[in-house]
């Protein structure tokens, strides 16, 4: 009898020691390894390897062939585009050991990550930011970024709802899709309602 309240393909490996919360998917070839946390409700494509101690929020979507190293954390909503990954050691040798020096990297709330786009480790990525396909990112990346290219730059700023924001001549700006409000001060943009 099968009591797990998450499902995990039967190719699927999961490691002991794990928490998976309640409505989490685990696909094909999949490896959750030793002392990870993957909160409710997260779908975890296949050929995902997650390395010990990784912890994810509620409702983070992990696509096909995402690497996630110790260190990494995510919070609640994030996405991870295919084939994306994160590294964990700044600079890796193959015949020195660093394993118990691997940096820390937060994805916060809302961010999504596109498909092949690299996070050097140690940068955090800003709540609701968003890193465009095939982006470097080699700086910690502020919240409602926008930011692509290698290293990847930022050439704007987006909605909680991931559209372009474009501000008036007083630094509003209102998402398309949601109407909420968003305002420019300081170089740094938050939600206003």
């Amino acid at each position: 009898m099968n009591n797990k309240s998450y499902f995990s393909h039967n190719s699927a490996f999961v490691d002991d020691d794990c928490i998976i919360g309640e409505g989490t998917k685990i696909w094909h070839f999949s490896h959750i390894m030793s002392n990870c946390t993957l909160g409710n409700n997260c779908n975890i494509g296949q050929n995902v390897v997650i390395s010990p101690d990784v912890i994810l929020g509620n409702n983070v979507k992990v696509q096909n062939n995402v690497s996630l190293y110790t260190g990494v954390i995510c919070e609640d909503d994030v996405f991870l585009g295919p084939s994306m990954v994160f590294t964990n050691v700044i600079n890796p040798r193959s015949a020195v050991n660093r394993r118990g020096q691997y940096s820390k990297t937060i994805v916060k709330k809302g961010a999504s990550i596109g498909a092949n786009a690299t996070i050097v480790c140690g940068n955090d990525i800003g709540e609701y930011a968003l890193v465009g396909a095939g982006s470097v990112v080699t700086k910690t990346i502020k919240a409602y970024a926008l930011v692509v290219g290698n290293p990847s730059k930022q050439i704007g700023w987006v909605s909680e709802y991931g559209h372009r924001l474009n501000f008036n001549d007083v630094d509003i700006a209102v998402c398309p899709e949601s109407n909420q409000k968003y305002k420019l001060e300081n170089n740094s943009v938050t939600r206003i309602d």
